[in-house]
């Protein structure tokens, strides 16, 4: 193999997350060299059977060390920022991770003449209430500032196997009577799944996404939360109760629950925040051109992929049978 017969590399921070894998598998089928950069490389060997022998290598980085992000980009021709908090623990904070760390990969993509995708959220907004929200459209600043001409993509609520949202609630369903209803349950969302995120990102990656945009990734459906919370319990076939719960009530059960230590709270009082605003894709990014659709991809619907890995919440599993 000739120098100019070998596939580009992409750095992928993240690349063991939740998206992450998902963004590697996309890239690989494609024949691209990928350099996962993760903070724990010797957890993320789970990727290499992803790709080919020698297809996927693995770096160590973190986004609060401007060296490490600097190494890893290093001979990369495309960056790939899938980094983002559900929520603060320990020298993990928003600010640190989702704006200061975005502007650090926006750097190091710009001095390695790198093109760069980076993956935000719908709700992205420096006046939001939210710190998830405010620095999210931070690290879009930063971004846009560094480098004009990269790629921005916001999904909506993502689905998938190891999603932490239908997890959550339905592991919720094996334990407690009853399921919340925040806010009464009439939180907007578009879930979007998790591989068709990837093939966005792919997209762009190819150079198939218009440079300098910001594209907004919803699935085909608009549910609201009640809905999210009866297809949970229809397809697990689990009867509990939907008791709404009031946003300031939730914020103060979710305040006790972050301060006790070393336990991961369900739900936390930004999160709460989150929840007052509706999460799907603006008619101005429809109008625009600036979706999924747009991008050549049909939407996964969601209740085609849900009954595959929610049915572990059924009583007896998969050999369980719904009334």
């Amino acid at each position: 193999m000739t120098l100019s017969n070998i596939p580009p590399l992409v750095t992928v921070f993240g690349g063991s997350g939740f998206l992450g894998r998902y963004v590697v598998r996309a890239l690989a089928k494609r024949g691209y060299r990928i350099r996962v950069a993760v903070r724990r490389p010797d957890l993320a060997g789970f990727l290499q059977p992803l790709g080919n022998v020698g297809q996927i290598t693995f770096v160590q980085a973190n986004l609060r060390y401007p060296d490490s992000v600097k190494n890893a980009v290093s001979g990369a021709s495309h960056v790939v920022n899938c980094v983002g908090l559900l929520f603060e623990s320990g020298k993990n904070k928003f600010d640190s991770v989702q704006a200061k760390g975005a502007a650090l990969v926006a750097e190091a993509a710009r001095a390695e003449g790198a093109a760069l995708t980076h993956v935000s959220a719908i709700g992205a907004s420096a006046s939001a209430a939210s710190s998830y929200a405010r620095t999210k459209a931070a690290g879009e600043r930063a971004v846009q500032d560094t480098l004009g001409d990269a790629v921005i993509l916001r999904p909506s609520l993502v689905f998938g196997t190891e999603d932490q949202f239908f997890n959550k609630f339905a592991a919720m369903t094996l334990s407690s009577p009853f399921l919340p209803l925040i806010g009464g349950g009439r939180t907007k969302f578009q879930p979007v799944y998790v591989g068709d995120v990837a093939e966005a990102v792919a997209l762009s990656v190819e150079g198939k996404l218009v440079n300098g945009a910001i594209y907004e990734l919803g699935g085909r459906d608009v549910v609201d939360f009640r809905q999210c919370l009866e297809m949970i319990l229809k397809i697990t076939g689990r009867k509990r109760r939907l008791v709404s719960v009031p946003f300031g009530l939730a914020s103060l059960f979710a305040g006790i629950a972050s301060a006790v230590p070393l336990v991961r709270p369900p739900v936390t009082p930004d999160q709460i925040r989150l929840l007052k605003h509706d999460n799907v894709v603006s008619a101005e990014a429809i109008a625009e051109g600036r979706t999924l659709e747009a991008a050549g991809i049909t939407p996964v619907v969601l209740g085609s992929v849900l009954p595959s890995y929610l049915v572990q919440y059924r009583e007896h599993g998969q050999f369980g049978r719904v009334a």
